[in-house]
């Protein structure tokens, strides 16, 4: 006997906004009920002395040390600027506000 019905199907069906068939409803009640007993044996599963991960691999980040370089003058970005105005990029207005 399967630990889902059709009836479990179809309304997780219409929460999931899917169109199932009828022929459908049966199908995917024994494969849901398979997945169930899937996710039951692997809960039962003693991991009492398995430490919490993130991953089983030991994970690193690699960076490059920091250097620091000069950065870009305002002079310079507003060099390159169609339009600037008041040592600012200037843009056309969007907005009526003043």
């Amino acid at each position: 006997m399967s630990a889902i019905s059709r009836d479990e199907v179809a309304h997780l069906a219409r929460l999931s906004r899917l169109a199932l068939e009828e022929h459908e409803l049966d199908a995917f009640a024994g494969q849901l009920d398979a997945i169930l007993g899937h996710v039951k044996a692997v809960s039962e599963v003693d991991v009492s002395d398995v430490d919490a991960t993130a991953s089983p691999l030991a994970v690193t980040n690699v960076t490059r040390p920091d250097v620091i370089v000069p950065g870009l003058g305002p002079d310079s970005a507003l060099a390159e600027a169609p339009a600037s105005e008041q040592s600012r990029f200037a843009v056309p207005r969007i907005l009526e506000e003043e």
